[in-house]
């Protein structure tokens, strides 16, 4: 066996050189190096996902003179840099709704947000508007689909689909009242019937109904 054969340097603790690069990797495309090609460099602007193939020698020194922004003013840069934070998409300030660019999105939100929904408070409170309660325009109860589970906790509580918040809040106190084994002398026969008005009662919650 030949002790200089290639195969000899996966074993040794540290090979001088290894020849196993020559047989699978291409040679440097620096000019006049011959060296296996280990590592690659960027083109450059204009040539994203284009790269050369050096050697690691040359590979070093062509990254210490790489440049990305070459033959670019110091506004073109300044500009780049700035559209890089936002990956080189467009944006457009808060509140800024009601003269959307064309193709963009209209969501017909004012400055103040006096057409947003607003349950959290959070508008109000990055807008500073201590006495905005958002929009009282909510479409009617009759506009919606009713589901077939509304339906039922409706029919459980006795009331009618256009039934009001109120309505329902006081319609369930009074059934609970009515029967609560406390109200019946500990008579606990109603549990199943109670069990079902407070079912009923909390998926109309759920459902933003109360």
């Amino acid at each position: 066996m030949k002790l200089d054969s290639p195969l000899f340097d996966c074993v040794r603790v540290k090979p001088d050189q290894d020849r196993r690069l020559r047989a699978t990797c291409p040679p440097c495309e620096w000019p006049g190096c011959a060296e296996a090609a280990t590592h690659r460099a960027p083109k450059g602007r204009l040539y994203e996902g284009e790269y050369w193939r050096f050697c690691l020698q040359h590979v070093r020194e062509y990254n210490q003179s790489y440049n990305y922004f070459a033959g670019m003013s110091e506004e073109a840069v300044a500009r780049f840099q700035k559209d890089a934070l936002t990956g080189h998409r467009p944006t457009w300030k808060m509140g800024v709704n009601g003269h959307a660019p064309k193709g963009g999105f209209r969501y017909g939100f004012g400055p103040d947000f006096s057409a947003a929904d607003d349950p959290l408070g959070v508008f109000r409170e990055l807008g500073g508007r201590a006495r905005w309660q958002g929009r009282t325009d909510r479409p009617d109860r009759e506009e919606r689909t009713i589901r077939n589970g509304e339906r039922k906790a409706f029919e459980t509580l006795g009331l009618e689909l256009n039934a009001t918040s109120a309505d329902i809040k006081a319609r369930f106190k009074e059934l609970v009242k009515r029967h609560h084994p406390d109200a019946n002398g500990g008579d606990r026969g109603s549990e199943d019937r109670l069990r079902e008005i407070i079912q009923a009662y909390k998926y109309l919650k759920s459902a933003g109904y109360c």
